[in-house]
């Protein structure tokens, strides 16, 4: 039986913060590389070289999971599995010069179309929104 589903406060709130994640996500480099693509090129430009665990864990993804995006990066050029220098047994992931031009033209072109937005706002929705910030980080990183 279908019922009325009433929106709560917090649904709106999620509702907003999906709306807008998938918008700022809509702005890309690199049509073919998907988020998850993506989010492994960001961490790889700001964090440096990582093991397929390592990458695993801050994906919040299995193991074969993140293996299988790896390998795709691998296939499309965007990233080398290189050994690492102090132990010949462990596998580092890391960016190629191509996937570090899309991760930085993607974060480009995001930054640009979010100050854009924000610049439509009045003084006291920013303030609001920079009040928010903290807030929506920490129950990001939850």
């Amino acid at each position: 039986m279908l019922t009325n589903m009433t929106e709560q406060p917090e649904d709106d709130l999620r509702l907003a913060i999906m709306r807008l994640s998938r918008r700022i996500r809509a702005e890309r480099a690199g049509e073919d590389v998907t988020d998850g693509q993506l989010s492994v090129l960001f961490v790889l430009g700001k964090e440096g070289a990582q093991t397929l665990g390592s990458l695993a864990e801050h994906e919040r993804v299995t193991p074969p999971s993140m293996n299988r995006t790896v390998n795709a990066l691998v296939e499309a050029g965007l990233v080398t599995r290189d050994s690492s220098p102090d132990d010949g047994r462990k596998v580092l992931i890391q960016s190629t010069e191509t996937g570090l031009e899309i991760a930085k033209e993607t974060k480009r072109r995001r930054v640009a179309w979010f100050a854009r937005q924000l610049a439509t706002l009045t003084p006291g929705q920013r303030a609001t929104i920079d009040a928010a910030t903290p807030i929506l980080r920490e129950l990001a990183d939850s």
